[in-house]
């Protein structure tokens, strides 16, 4: 399983966009460990005008994941790229869920009841 961080604050547009994009192009299970920044000095510091920040477990950082071609360049780099993802999305196609069972509504994804699988 993938573990990554991502430095965010409540209300960010482009945060959900990079976790949504992360949800169709990462080939493996991951889990998202989302860090508020507004409840700590340093940290609002650090990352206030570079959110969202996605942080692998090495410590690499991601700026600006919420555009694709970063988000599938970093993600390729560690081998956790769905090639099959990326293509169909630089196609203009509708991207499959990364999550078997899962849909999307309203621009967020909700896993299905076991009878849909």
């Amino acid at each position: 399983m993938i573990r990554l961080t991502l430095y965010t604050t409540l209300g960010c547009h482009l945060c959900e966009q990079l976790e949504a994009w992360l949800g169709v192009l990462a080939a493996n299970e991951h889990r998202l460990e989302k860090v508020e920044i507004s409840k700590d000095d340093r940290l609002l510091e650090r990352f206030g005008e570079r959110i969202p920040v996605l942080v692998d477990a090495d410590g690499d950082e991601l700026e600006r994941g919420f555009e694709a071609p970063r988000l599938a360049a970093w993600l390729g780099e560690r081998g956790w790229l769905d090639e099959v993802a990326w293509r169909a999305a630089q196609e203009g196609e509708e991207p499959r869920s990364a999550t078997r069972g899962a849909e999307m509504r309203d621009g967020r994804r909700y896993l299905s009841s076991p009878d849909k699988l």
